[in-house]
Order: structure tokens, then C-alpha cells, then sequence
């Protein structure tokens, strides 16, 4: 498919993609690179994974960074207690030497994590390397064999390449600065809080019952709310819920209930210092604007 088919594809899932990052995304199947998707939390970028492992009809397999993460828990790692119960069945049984150490570091006592679980599916699936900035520097060298060869060395059993080639997504919200060597491995998108009409057409995709004079109202209140300052800007995954919750509550009109309207920012607002900042008043000032 070309990049607009792609475009659509994704748009029939629920996600509106602009067109920087559809042809991004259809540049990155085509060429069978990884796809490095920076932004603001909560701009859509996991999001891009699951959708393209939806349109693709494939695994998605999701590693979750985060500070201190290793190969024991990105890559593989072996089954110590088996292991263990092994070597004590055959010291009981007489046998010991090469031939128990053979087995016990054989396929039968390895564990598979996220990244050679990706590369050993008889399907390419969808591998999602999520945050990788909140993992340590030291880890991205894990990933350069895998980004570059699409092979993983296990020094017991040697290098072990890939039966098909995963369709990657990495995503990375600004906590660091990624290495040069990781970005060159990767084709590139950021992806941005989607401007006004963007924003309703995802609103409309996701939540299609809701009326589109309240549509509206939503949109342009959670838009002019990100340009508050504010420690957490709310995303399109919180709009969805603030949208969610007036739906729930049978609200039609942002500026009809000023009480109603500050309990929802439950939904929105993250911070208690961002709860403090915007009052009631502050509230009512921009659902006003958004009617």
C-alpha cells in the first residue's frame, strides 16, 4: 500500500495520522527500518504501534523502558531454577560435566524477553520500544546489534538472526538526549499535539455519539487549556476521557454547570498544582471561549 492507503487505513482504526507521519510510517515498512517517534507524552505515539500491529494484522510485542533496564529483561535471560533443579536431578543421577552443561544451556531453560521474542516470530510483528529515553545510556548499545543486523548473540548458543524482520517503533518523550548512533538507525517523525480540525476528527472517530455542538466545545476547551501553564499538558488520551465523562454525565453544554465542569478536570488535569492554577473562574473563562 502507499502512504495514503496507509494514511487511511490508520484513519479506519480511530487514529488521524497527518501526513508526516503516515509517510513516515509507510517509509519505515517500506525500507524495513525503525521508526523513532518523539513528541509530548500523551500526543498519540504508543498509539502508532498498536494501530500499525491492527492494520498489519500481526503481533504487537511492547518493550517498556525504564531506569536500569538490562538485557535480562529486554533481551533474554535463563531459567536459574530450572536450571538449578537440573543440575541437583543429575548429580542424583551420576552425570555431571559437559553433557549437563549442555543442557541445561540449551533452548529448553531459555526465557524469551521482548526483543528476542520479536525477532523469532514466524509473522514480523510489531515490536514497540516504548521510552526508550528513561532507559539508561548503556542500553542502547544492547539495541544497535537488533536495530542494525536484526540478530541477537547469546554467547551459550551463539547469534541467533531473525526469522522475519519486526516492523519497529521506538518512541521517546525528551527525558534525554538519544545517541547519534541510535538515530542514525532510524527514520524519523515527531509527532505533535494535532491542531484543531485533527483533534476533532479523532474525537469524532473515537467517540461518535457524542453531539457535535459538544464536540466542538471540547476540542477548543482542551486546546486553549494547553495553552495555560500548566506542569502536565493534557493529551488526546485525556481528552478522549474528558469527553467520556461529560458523555457519562449526560452534559451537553461545557458552560451550563460550572460545579460539573471543574470535577471533570479530574480527567484532564494531573498535578495538584495544575488543579490549583485552574479554578473554576479559570475554567468558565475557557469553556466560554470554546462555545
Amino acid at each position: 500500500m502507499n502512504w495514503t492507503d496507509l494514511q487511511t487505513a490508520m484513519a479506519d482504526t480511530g487514529y488521524v495520522a497527518s501526513d508526516d507521519l503516515a509517510m513516515a510510517a509507510h517509509l519505515a515498512l517500506a525500507l524495513g527500518r525503525p521508526l523513532l517517534l518523539e513528541g509530548a507524552a500523551g500526543v498519540g505515539k504508543t498509539e502508532v504501534a498498536r494501530v500499525l500491529s491492527r492494520v498489519l494484522d500481526t503481533r504487537l510485542i511492547r518493550l517498556q523502558c525504564y531506569e536500569g533496564l538490562d538485557a535480562a529483561q529486554a533481551i533474554y535471560e535463563w531459567n536459574y531454577q530450572r536450571q538449578l533443579l537440573a543440575i541437583r536431578a543429575a548429580a542424583e543421577d551420576g552425570q555431571t560435566g559437559r553433557e549437563v552443561e549442555d543442557r541445561i544451556f540449551s533452548e529448553d531453560y531459555l526465557l524469551q524477553r521482548p526483543l528476542l521474542q520479536a525477532i523469532r516470530q514466524d509473522t514480523p510483528p510489531v515490536l514497540l520500544i516504548d521510552e526508550i529515553d528513561r532507559a539508561d545510556e548503556e542500553f542502547e548499545a544492547y539495541l544497535l546489534e537488533v536495530l542494525s543486523d536484526f540478530q541477537i548473540t547469546i554467547p551459550e548458543l551463539g547469534t541467533i538472526t531473525a526469522t522475519s524482520r519486526p516492523v519497529v517503533i521506538l518512541t521517546a518523550n525528551g527525558t534525554r538526549d538519544l545517541s547519534d548512533a541510535l538515530r542514525r538507525r532510524c527514520l524519523y517523525a515527531h509527532v505533535s499535539y494535532p491542531d484543531r480540525q485533527t483533534e476533532l476528527a479523532i474525537l469524532n472517530a473515537r467517540c461518535p455519539d457524542i453531539e457535535s455542538a459538544l464536540a466542538r466545545q471540547i476540542v477548543g476547551f482542551v486546546q486553549s487549556l494547553r495553552k495555560e501553564d500548566l506542569e502536565k499538558k493534557p493529551g488526546v488520551a485525556e481528552m478522549l476521557d474528558f469527553a467520556a465523562a461529560l458523555s457519562g454525565l449526560g452534559i451537553a453544554d461545557l458552560t451550563a454547570d460550572p460545579v460539573v465542569l471543574q470535577a471533570t478536570l479530574a480527567t484532564l488535569l494531573k498535578t495538584q498544582t495544575d488543579r490549583d492554577n485552574i479554578t473554576t473562574e479559570v475554567a468558565q473563562r475557557l469553556a466560554g471561549k470554546a462555545a
